[in-house]
């Protein structure tokens, strides 16, 4: 009994490393320092271009991989082949970075392997008693990563030889996760992609989700220029502020995780909307006093975000189809990244650089998905209850 309760605890403890290491590879590689050096050799709008089709074509083909991985069960098998793919192609941005060209198409080439590689490993979720709880754990984990990456690595390390710490710190962070997690047994051979185009429900969550996203993805780009020109901080501050955003996101992810297994999971997801409206509305208002508390809420709603959205998918949908559909999680998070940028964007514009009020705008944004998040919840209880009553009358008769 005392081994069993210990490989499961390994088994929790290696799903969250994954995320650790797979933070550590996002904000070194993808946020911070392949940014940096393309941009001295390549017009950022081309390096923009490709980096977006990237993503597109991860999409499509992430979809027919998640078809088949539905149909065989072998999740854990892809999980590990896009992981190892995505640490070599690491390792051959750090070779090639005196070919510029050649250290964007290994860029290119790790942001797809990346993206395939965490679409499989949210699908190991599955595999878990308590599903609320890991997901919340690998959240924890993964602020944990960031906050030692803003805190330690950006300042340690410098082109190309944090190419080659990032990939050899991923891997390491991924390996107990080769061992210790298992593959959900569930396949089916009734596996449609055009079913689940036609799954009016699940297209309607996924659009729900994207204004959430949408939102949240715009803050962590933009919160440190608005810090800096709302509120005229030095970057010192904007650091500190951004990095007690971590301490609300760890603590959040555990929240969330441990409420998820209390209570239903789309009330619960129903108040991530409430949040972020009111969040938007509120932070304008906020004084420069009381900014490290803006700073812990924005971790915290972030971790109500990722700790649940993958949750509100594996539970709320056949898990049959379980990878397939979270394809199509991993592309709000692509999709929300560029058009919440461009409205940021435009925003700014209307309102000729007026942060706050362009702040206050986009908070309404989340209103059109909590409208839509309500209807879909409110059907499905509906449709539900129908169907205990039917049940009922059968038993009866």
């Amino acid at each position: 009994m005392k081994i069993k309760k210990s490989y499961c605890k390994f088994k929790e403890i290696s799903f969250a490393l994954y995320d650790t290491g797979e933070t550590i590879l996002s904000a070194l590689v993808f946020s911070t320092f392949f940014p940096l050096y393309i941009s001295s050799h390549l017009d950022t709008k081309i390096y923009s271009f490709l980096y977006g089709l990237t993503f597109l074509l991860s999409f499509f083909i992430s979809l027919w991989l998640g078809k088949y991985a539905d149909k065989t069960g072998e999740r854990k098998q892809l999980f590990i082949l896009f992981t190892l793919l995505a640490t070599f192609s690491t390792i051959m941005i750090f070779g090639s970075v005196s070919l510029p060209v050649l250290a964007l198409f290994f860029f290119l080439l790790t942001a797809f392997f990346h993206q395939q590689a965490f679409v499989f490993y949210n699908s190991l979720l599955a595999d878990f008693s308590q599903k609320g709880f890991v997901s919340g754990l690998g959240v924890s984990f993964g602020y944990i990563g960031s906050a030692i990456t803003l805190i330690f690595f950006t300042k340690m390390l410098n082109i190309p030889d944090v190419f080659l710490v990032s990939a050899l710190l991923f891997l390491s962070l991924s390996l107990p996760s080769f061992f210790f997690l298992k593959n959900p047994e569930i396949k089916s051979e009734k596996v449609s992609i055009l079913k689940i185009f036609k799954d009016r429900e699940f297209l309607i969550l996924i659009i729900a989700i994207l204004t959430l996203t949408e939102v949240a993805n715009t803050m962590i780009a933009m919160m440190g220029i608005y810090l800096k020109f709302a509120y005229h901080l030095d970057n010192i501050e904007i650091y500190k502020i951004i990095g007690f955003s971590s301490v609300g996101g760890i603590l959040g992810g555990i929240l969330w995780g441990i409420l998820s297994s209390k209570f239903n999971i789309w009330l619960l997801y129903f108040y991530g909307f409430i949040f972020w409206i009111l969040f938007f509305i509120f932070l304008p208002l906020v004084s420069s006093e009381f900014l490290f508390v803006v700073g812990f809420f924005a971790g915290f709603f972030l971790a109500h975000l990722w700790t649940l959205s993958r949750l509100l998918i594996i539970e709320g949908f056949p898990t049959s189809e379980l990878s397939l559909r979270l394809s199509f999680l991993s592309l709000t998070e692509r999709i929300a990244s560029s058009s919440g940028l461009i409205l940021w964007s435009i925003l700014l514009l209307l309102t000729n650089n007026n942060y706050k009020l362009s702040a206050s705008l986009i908070g309404l944004i989340p209103i059109f998905g909590l409208i839509l998040f309500f209807r879909l919840w409110r059907d499905r209880s509906r449709k539900a209850k129908h169907l205990k009553q039917l049940k009922l009358r059968k038993n009866n008769i």
